[in-house]
C-alpha cells in the first residue's frame, strides 16, 4: 500500500532538485509585451520577463515563450494573437528586475521604460534591447503550470553594433558585456 504522505515529500523533493538543476542553465533574458485594445478610453500593457524564449523554424521564422499560466500576460493572449519580444542588453538589468516584479501595477508598468510602438503589433519594444521581434500566435499549449505560446516573426530587427546581453543564472540577472 503506497504511503501518500511519502510520495508527497518525494515530489515535493523532485520539485525543489528540479529548480535547482535548471537554475544552473544560462538563458538569456527578454521581455514579451502585448497590448490590449483600448477599453474605457485607454489600452492596457501587458508585459513579462521572460527566460524562455527558443528559435523554433527558419523557414517560416518562428519562436516560442513560456509563460506562467496565471500571469497577467498570459490572459491578454486570450484576447490578442499580436505581440513583440525585445531581447535586453547589457544595460537592462533594472528593467527586466521591474518587469519580473511580482504585484506591479496593471497600469502604468511602461511608465518608467522607455520604449516605442511596434508597427505591425503596436505592442512596446523597449529601448534598452540588441534586437526586437513583433510575432503573430500560432498556437498555445498547456504544460503544467506554464502554457507554451508559439508565434511566427513578422519582422525582426537588431540594434547596431554590440550592445551586450542579460543572462539569468541561479536566480540571477548579470550582464555579459
Amino acid at each position: 500500500m503506497p504511503d501518500d504522505g511519502a510520495q508527497a515529500a518525494g515530489t515535493a523533493m523532485l520539485t525543489e532538485d528540479f529548480r535547482a538543476a535548471m537554475a544552473r542553465l544560462a538563458s538569456g533574458v527578454s521581455v514579451v509585451a502585448a497590448a490590449r485594445a483600448p477599453r474605457a478610453g485607454a489600452g492596457v500593457e501587458h508585459v513579462a520577463t521572460v527566460t524562455s524564449l527558443t528559435s523554433v523554424s527558419l523557414e517560416p521564422p518562428m519562436l516560442l515563450f513560456c509563460v506562467h499560466v496565471d500571469a497577467r500576460l498570459r490572459e491578454a493572449l486570450d484576447d490578442v494573437d499580436h505581440w513583440a519580444v525585445s531581447i535586453l542588453d547589457a544595460s537592462a538589468a533594472p528593467v527586466a528586475d521591474w518587469l519580473a516584479t511580482p504585484g506591479r501595477p496593471a497600469f502604468g508598468v511602461l511608465d518608467r521604460v522607455p520604449h516605442r510602438r511596434g508597427a505591425a503589433t503596436g505592442a512596446a519594444l523597449l529601448d534598452r534591447a540588441q534586437a526586437w521581434l513583433e510575432c503573430r500566435t500560432v498556437w498555445i499549449r498547456t504544460a503544467g503550470d506554464h502554457d507554451v505560446v508559439v508565434g511566427e516573426v513578422l519582422t525582426a530587427t537588431v540594434a547596431p553594433g554590440d550592445r551586450g546581453a542579460l543572462v539569468h543564472r541561479l536566480g540571477r540577472i548579470d550582464a555579459l558585456p
